[in-house]
């Protein structure tokens, strides 16, 4: 082990997230956070390795493995990952993202040990045969076919991500190509294991009803032992050139409602721009009464909804909403309403009585995703790989708070620009008359 561990406290007092860190000798970065108030534990591995650390003719290996890695370990018989968390009332999940994997189990405070165990197993002894590699497959495929191929609008990501992007690995979509998938060998999954989930590549969170001093005796036992990683990981390095330019595009779909798609390219995540665009984004996108909502579907009756998929990703993210013409609309006259609001906003910014309720959502929702052990966990272990320090978790309220009305005004003429998006139109796919 390395150093002591520092005891980290909240720069605010409401919002008090006390935690320890360190780092052991293999680089595994290690936060507990503890709660004594409820006998459950939040377990929680962030691995930095998304689609984005992936190479163009292999995608989707991060969410291959997000599955793969509950088929069991040396240790772990098949199919038996999930049964063992479920049996002592623990439950267990996981996501990736373009930029990271995340598992966490949730389990009763008594059976931390336990929950260890079976994280250190899946790091340390992941079953990568090819009967979970071909199991694997077909479960991803399955998952393509409900969420995208069979789905209304299921191709607005893949769609959007492939025009925003032209340089940078966020160009593909998390779920990756079956082609890819189909045509990789048991040695490319291995490899790509070995390079990325690793120690020095994670990050173990612990929240909740936890004895610190046992808790490191216990993740010393089960974690210690695994080898580091390689030194270095592949990150890319591509800047994503300015778009000088409007892309804009007709994709045919089996739907009956049209859709106008209105995509624009955002600064890295820890941007200091990031919270005035993120209060936009909610200003005008952000539920029933959202700039757009109130407009567009309640007063003037042109959109029968107007939706928002904002990505804030580590190297670049992306702003997408999606407005869906009310009847007899037409899909022109409808985006011709949507760039004017906009328009309006750059030119005039939004009320003070607007502002003030802006603040109190992004307070609110700060609050709320620090609410559960599990919210707790997750953030913690993003403000560390994100931020380089847990403590974000403990300035965030701030930095929102430092946003002035001109940010909001300034960010929305700076990113929101006409001549650097993405449009598509969804069209329905023309009738077949033969």
């Amino acid at each position: 082990m390395i150093g002591s561990f520092l005891m980290m406290s909240s720069l605010l007092a409401q919002n008090k997230i006390e935690f320890q860190e360190r780092t052991l000798d293999n680089g595994l970065n290690l936060i507990m956070h503890r709660d004594n108030s409820t006998p459950i534990v939040a377990v929680a591995v962030l691995y930095h390795v998304g689609s984005k650390n992936e190479k163009p003719d292999r995608t989707g290996f991060a969410h291959f493995f997000e599955h793969l890695l509950f088929e069991g370990t040396e240790n772990i018989g098949r199919g038996e990952y999930m049964e063992k968390v479920e049996s002592i009332g623990g439950t267990l999940n996981a996501f990736t993202s373009n930029d990271i994997t995340y598992y966490y189990e949730i389990v009763p405070s008594n059976y931390l040990e336990t929950a260890l165990y079976m994280e250190s197993e899946r790091m340390l002894h992941p079953k990568i045969d090819q009967v979970g590699v071909d199991t694997q497959r077909e479960v991803i495929k399955e998952e393509k076919r409900q969420r995208e191929d069979n789905r209304p609008y299921g191709s607005i990501l893949r769609e959007t991500m492939k025009r925003a992007y032209q340089e940078h690995p966020y160009q593909w979509v998390v779920i990756g190509s079956m082609d890819h998938l189909d045509a990789a060998t048991l040695e490319e999954f291995a490899q790509f294991h070995a390079d990325f989930y690793v120690p020095n590549n994670a990050t173990l969170v612990l929240a909740g009803d936890i004895d610190y001093e046992q808790a490191e005796e216990w993740v010393s036992k089960y974690f210690e032992e695994i080898p580091s990683g390689p030194e270095e990981f592949f990150r890319p390095s591509v800047d994503e050139p300015k778009k000088e330019s409007e892309i804009r595009d007709i994709v045919y779909d089996d739907i009956q409602i049209p859709a106008i798609i209105q995509a624009y390219n955002l600064p890295p995540k820890n941007h200091p721009d990031s919270y005035a665009l993120d209060m936009l984004s909610t200003y005008l996108t952000g539920g029933n009464s959202s700039l757009l909502t109130k407009e567009l579907v309640d007063n003037q009756q042109k959109a029968l909804g107007v939706y928002a998929f904002p990505l804030e990703l580590e190297d670049g993210g992306i702003f997408i909403m999606q407005a869906l013409p009310n009847m007899g609309v037409d899909p022109d006259d409808l985006e011709s309403e949507v760039d004017r609001l906009i328009k309006e906003v750059k030119a005039s910014g939004i009320s003070e009585r607007e502002f003030e309720k802006l603040q109190n959502i992004m307070e609110n929702n700060i609050v709320s995703q620090n609410s559960s052990m599990e919210g707790i966990a997750q953030n913690l272990a993003m403000a560390r790989v994100f931020y380089g320090d847990p403590n974000y978790v403990n300035k965030e309220l701030e930095y929102y708070r430092k946003v002035s009305k001109e940010d909001i005004k300034r960010v929305a003429n700076e990113y929101l620009r006409t001549d650097g998006r993405v449009v598509l139109h969804y069209l329905p796919k023309p009738q077949d008359n033969d």
